[in-house]
């Protein structure tokens, strides 16, 4: 934000111009827009738009990363798969901030340093898929790319996609901001408050193991008041948000030029992170990325060579900056422990230092008999142990988890303390796209994930 005693600085016409190089260039998982003028004033429209976070803050946030890189922070982040714009409820916002909240408390007690809290939220609305069509029976139709792209229910109409749903998107971004604002400043992330939550889902007799943990973090709690510690400076949270980078008729026009800099802010969201599926060094997410100032990060599967992952770090932070990259690190249970020693050992020889973290469900998932897409809770803890292991062996810091998560009492998840089996999936099967982890075996993974810390 300037004044208007306050210097505005411009951009450079380089660097304008290498905002849209990227047109000049491969790209993958964008949608088949009919109308491509309808695109385009669309996202003109978007341009003139408020910015949805601000340098300032993304700024704080990558410095924040850059702690949690060198071993003084751990990162958490967790949200919906792709969120809905029926899911943009104040009930249900408000039930995933206090997942991930509840959460951060078991973790920074477990870790005895700062967790940043960073949701899945405000921008999640766009899925990369794996066909273009989708078939049910002799009907073909464009597959559902989430809800700013085209509707889920299969029909000509609700599968075709509607640029008008980028400008919804935005504004369904913004009230769900809004929300996470009031949530985290007004006294809901209230330490004492949250923590009485913690107690409640200790005291269940299926989580036993972790009333003993649980009886640690009161009796700190309660030194502290009897030490005087300000707890309203504890009501008060930071709270970042990210999604990942796919829709380009989007980000664009949600990047703006800094004020105080002249330099490119994507300002659709604090963190923006590139797939899997889009991460060519020679595609266009990849050059796109590289030229905002927000901190990025990379999804690194099972098949990453070193090479790639060295590659991906000239393009992305040739000049090395602390707190700018973020590789997140999905293997899968069976894999992580021989795939990821080997690029954590080639790393410690160069200057980079990237923030590892581990998203310990996007490679396992299954699907059952009837249907359903599934991953075993059971899995997703190994996967997190076996990061923990990775870095251990090799003596780098393990820096963070990345968890698809909400705050309602779904079943789409198989296992944890409430023994979800295939039978009980159908009962509160909601997601759209991916399995997502209840808020009770969200918070039996950060039990979990804490002892893990408490060990490193």
């Amino acid at each position: 934000m300037t004044t208007s005693n306050d210097p505005v600085v411009k951009a450079d016409e380089s660097v304008i111009a290498g905002l849209d190089y990227w047109r000049e260039l491969p790209i993958k998982q964008q949608p088949e827009w009919p109308d491509q003028d309808a695109v385009a004033e669309v996202s003109r429209e978007i341009e003139t738009l408020p910015p949805l976070v601000f340098a300032g803050e993304v700024d704080l946030l990558r410095e924040r990363i850059a702690r949690a890189a060198s071993g003084e922070a751990f990162l958490l982040q967790g949200g919906d798969c792709a969120e809905t714009f029926a899911g943009a409820t104040a009930d249900q916002i408000r039930n995933r901030v206090k997942t991930i909240l509840q959460m951060a408390v078991v973790l920074t007690y477990g870790a005895s340093m700062p967790v940043i809290k960073m949701g899945r939220m405000a921008g999640q609305f766009a899925k990369p898929r794996s066909r273009d069509t989708e078939t049910r029976g002799d009907v073909t139709l464009p597959a559902y790319r989430g809800d700013i792209v085209n509707g889920y229910d299969f029909t000509p109409e609700s599968r075709r996609a509607d640029p008008n749903r980028l400008l919804r998107g935005y504004h369904m971004a913004a009230s769900t901001l809004n929300l996470i604002r009031a949530f985290t400043q007004g006294g809901f992330a209230d330490l004492r408050e949250v923590h009485s939550w913690n107690k409640g889902f200790a005291a269940n007799p299926a989580n036993q193991r972790y009333e003993h943990l649980a009886k640690e973090i009161d009796r700190a709690i309660k030194f502290m008041e009897a030490a005087g510690a300000d707890f309203d400076e504890l009501k008060r949270v930071e709270f970042y948000t990210a999604h990942e980078g796919l829709l380009m008729d989007y980000e664009r026009p949600m990047t703006r030029i800094d004020s105080r800099t002249g330099q490119p802010y994507n300002t659709s969201g604090h963190f923006i992170w590139i797939g899997e599926r889009t991460r060519d060094l020679d595609g266009a997410h990849v050059d796109f990325l590289s030229r905002v100032h927000n901190p990025i990060g990379v999804k690194l599967g099972p098949t990453t060579s070193a090479d790639d992952m060295l590659r991906l770090i000239d393009k992305l932070d040739p000049e090395r900056r602390p707190g700018r990259l973020t590789f997140i690190t999905r293997m899968g249970a069976g894999k992580i422990r021989d795939a990821l020693p080997p690029l954590l050992e080639r790393i410690k020889n160069e200057e980079a230092n990237p923030l590892w973290v581990t998203d310990p469900m996007h490679g396992n998932g299954i699907t059952t008999p009837t249907g359903y897409k599934t991953r075993r809770f059971d899995d997703v803890v190994d996967e997190v142990r076996g990061f923990f292991e990775a870095h251990r062996a090799v003596g780098t810091h393990p820096g963070g988890i990345h968890v698809e998560l909400t705050g309602d009492d779904v079943t789409e998840c198989l296992g944890g303390s409430e023994h979800i089996d295939e039978e009980t999936l159908a009962t509160r099967y909601e997601s759209l796209c991916d399995p997502r982890l209840n808020h009770m075996q969200s918070l039996e993974l950060a039990f979990l994930v804490a002892e893990q810390l408490g060990n490193a």
